[in-house]
């Protein structure tokens, strides 16, 4: 089977590779847009990325290319106009779980380097300052934090943070029992999670019901300075509320892996361009910001399974048989 490859970064070019002998990969480092989708020609699947675009639009110049299957590398498929895919009779494919090891982890360390001011404190020792003015921290041990959303990244996050010491409580539609009964996890509603928590994680999918869910009006329910992590979906905070939030103190640090209008943005280098981001160059001015380039899930283990799920797809297909990945409307 011929596959195009889209985003095909290079820390990842090689597990592909790896792990997909039995098929001819085009990789191509650009992102598949309207004006990309020509690439694909001569293709029976593509396999994309988070940062692709796989609107209605695509989908049809990809259709008239003759492209019959998408294979996600990516749990995510926000990004997917599905009911088109289905029109057009393009079957779509994710990776349901790599490694919710690697988010959860980067979720904690982004709140202990937010906490103890770590880049603050990396920054000053390279100008020679070693002056402790300005780093003070918080023990993790005895604080609430707010973990919304506990599928398998957020159970992760609890099991880690419990080793803190931490209380944990929990907003999720779908009760966990297992994290009740082994961490003490207390399910509370979104508000009181809110006004509870000295830390608040998110660990949500985007959907209509939860885009926006940090708001300004949630924002007024936290805790003054409480600290704010978002590795899951940009799209699940507005980000000018809060940029108020932070302005006025009442969001104390944010540590974000995540950007809603990250697609044209992140995974590439723009340190020779003019940034035209206002949104995220005035986050940029905030010391108490943190901001990583949706590298979560980037260990080796996570592109081990991204490569090995895909590979398992594009083989269903070319098999003629259904995947169990397979994404239905």
């Amino acid at each position: 089977m011929k596959v195009s490859v889209f985003s095909a970064h290079k820390f990842e070019q090689s597990y592909l590779k790896s792990a997909i002998p039995n098929h001819q990969l085009h990789l191509i480092e650009a992102r598949l847009t309207v004006n990309t989708a020509g690439l694909a020609e001569g293709c029976d699947a593509v396999s994309i990325f988070v940062s692709d675009d796989a609107s209605a639009a695509v989908l049809e110049k990809l259709s008239q290319l003759g492209v019959k299957y998408l294979a996600l590398r990516s749990a995510g498929f926000n990004h997917v106009d599905l009911k088109k895919a289905a029109a057009l009779s393009i079957k779509v494919a994710r990776v349901p779980e790599y490694s919710p090891a690697a988010i959860a982890e980067h979720t904690v360390a982004l709140m202990l380097a937010l906490n103890r001011k770590l880049p603050r404190a990396h920054h000053r020792i390279r100008d020679l300052n070693f002056s402790l003015d300005g780093l003070v921290g918080f023990d993790m041990e005895g604080k609430t934090v707010g973990v919304v959303g506990t599928g398998k990244i957020g159970s992760k996050v609890v099991a880690i943070l419990k080793g803190f010491g931490c209380r944990i409580l929990a907003y999720d539609p779908y009760i966990n029992e297992s994290l009740v009964e082994k961490y003490g996890v207390k399910y509370v509603g979104f508000k009181e999670l809110c006004r509870s928590s000295h830390i608040i994680s998110l660990h949500l999918p985007l959907s209509p019901e939860s885009r926006y869910l940090v708001n300004r009006e949630s924002i007024k329910e936290m805790k003054k300075g409480v600290m704010l992590i978002n590795t899951s979906r940009g799209a699940l905070v507005n980000t000018l509320d809060v940029i108020e939030g932070l302005k006025s103190g009442q969001i104390g640090a944010m540590g974000m892996d995540v950007y809603e209008e990250e697609e044209d943005l992140f995974f590439e280098d723009h340190s020779e361009d003019i940034l035209q981001d206002d949104v995220i160059a005035r986050l940029l001015t905030f010391q108490n910001v943190l901001i990583t380039s949706h590298q979560a899930f980037l260990t080796k283990e996570a592109l081990e399974k991204i490569a090995e799920v895909t590979a398992f797809n594009l083989d269903c297909w070319d098999k003629n048989k259904p995947s169990p990945n397979e994404l239905k409307l």
